[in-house]
């Protein structure tokens, strides 16, 4: 065999080896478990600190400040994912997606789990609640690497025309994950007391995310590493200094996308952490009763991830991303009136039905919108930072604020900064050019 040939059969081979794809099951999988254990990590917390943590580990103060501080734990996290992302980010696009979201998969989950086993404030006093922002930090940071990631194994292993839908998979982590963290919750208030739930029984949803992440691990360990990155390895075009090039070539890219992103995390945690703390302390729910509404109205969002991510690879992202914000404009300023009065069953399914509907049609279509701003050499650190400077900017403290607002200004302000977040989505979207055809692999 000439060495011309042998160049032609090498060159054929690595080409087959790099266009290999993990099958649809795989991809699925692995993009999202890890996304589900994130939000049911979440969820967990939103919901211990929302209705336990204030007695766990605030108890010596009036009732109304001990929530606020336990709230003010929930953001922790959130300020610690855009270090995340800059350092997962760095090694996602110069290593590879594979190996960095193993080792962000672990650290989130231990962290976790740690969060569980953590003493009372009756037992530790002080120090008990400096190692549980510990371990939000240290959670929050394994969170900074991991949606980006898990989106790139969805988007990079999608045929061009479903990339939105492929998009969709990590998407559905959290619908999946909200409805596991809250359906256990259920469960546990179900059985046992409340000073029961005091006592241990909020530690079990933390504890039991370690069988998500044993699930995830394996899952992960024997997925490939994507096409695309291998592509770009082949041909040399990953960079040494993926954050200081994403910085200095697409800094409006990061821009754009985190006021896309952050108003559906505001709208999110408004939904699911803010007016569960309202409905039980100013409406005259049950926790469990507003856990329960809250888990029928999930089942909506999830459906509409997948129905807008697929009208999303039709007519495109950006005019699927402009109808939902223009929508949260209007809901934003209709939504208090719908939570008045005492157990107003009505008015709250209307409420969570109506806001995870617009939540699933915002949160859709920027698994593909995202990754598809940046190049693929700076892929993982630019979806990375924007989707983590959207988790500072929309929920970091939204839950605080809205509580802080209902309390002093009245429901109608909440409404008011969900529709300020919404508005300037619609800004954003409006400086950004369509991506549903850009050429994904450069």
């Amino acid at each position: 065999m000439t060495t011309a040939t042998k160049t032609i059969v090498n060159s054929q081979s690595l080409s087959q080896i790099d266009n290999a794809r993990d099958s649809v099951k795989t991809v699925i999988l692995a993009s999202m478990i890890g996304t589900a254990i994130e939000f049911f990590d979440f969820y967990a917390y939103g919901t211990a600190a929302a209705t336990y943590f204030p007695k766990v580990f605030f108890p010596e103060v009036t009732t109304t400040i001990a929530t606020l501080l336990s709230l003010l734990t929930f953001g922790v996290a959130f300020v610690a994912r855009p270090l995340g992302s800059f350092v997962f980010g760095h090694f996602g696009d110069k290593v590879g997606r594979k190996k960095t979201l193993v080792v962000s998969l672990l650290l989130m989950g231990g962290s976790t789990v740690l969060i569980g086993l953590l003493p009372a404030y009756s037992t530790l006093g002080l120090l008990a609640i400096i190692l549980l922002c510990i371990c939000r930090f240290v959670q929050g940071i394994g969170l900074g690497g991991e949606w980006s990631g898990a989106t790139l194994v969805a988007t990079e292993n999608a045929p061009e025309d479903k990339r939105a839908l492929y998009g969709a998979f990590p998407e559905l982590g959290a619908p999946l994950g909200f409805f596991l963290s809250n359906g256990l919750f259920f469960l546990l208030e179900s059985f046992l007391t409340p000073n029961q739930m005091l006592s241990f029984g909020w530690r079990v949803p933390f504890l039991a995310s370690a069988v998500l992440v044993v699930v995830g691990f394996w899952v992960r360990t024997k997925m490939q590493e994507t096409p695309l990155f291998r592509q770009a390895q082949a041909k040399q075009l990953t960079s040494k200094s993926p954050l200081t090039l994403v910085f200095k070539t697409s800094w409006r890219q990061i821009i754009q996308g985190t006021l896309i992103v952050a108003v559906t995390y505001t709208l999110f945690y408004t939904l699911a952490t803010w007016s569960l703390t309202y409905a039980i302390t100013n409406l005259g729910f049950s926790n469990r009763e507003y856990l329960f509404l809250l888990m029928g109205a999930i089942i909506v969002f999830a459906i509409l991830i997948v129905y807008a991510s697929k009208l999303a690879d039709i007519f495109g992202r950006r005019r699927v991303l402009l109808a939902s914000s223009s929508a949260l404009i209007v809901f934003s300023l209709l939504f208090p009136y719908l939570l008045q009065g005492q157990r107003n069953f009505t008015g709250a399914i209307i409420f969570l039905v109506v806001g995870f509907t617009l939540m699933g049609v915002a949160f859709g279509p920027v698994g593909a919108l995202l990754p598809e701003l940046f190049k693929t050499e700076v892929r993982y650190s630019g979806a990375g930072i924007s989707y983590n400077l959207a988790a500072i900017v929309g929920a970091a403290f939204t839950p605080m604020i809205a509580t802080w607002l209902a309390n002093n200004w009245g429901i109608k302000f909440v409404g008011l900064y969900l529709g300020i977040m919404a508005v300037a989505c619609l800004i954003s979207l409006l400086t950004v050019a369509e991506t549903k055809d850009v050429d994904f692999s450069e």
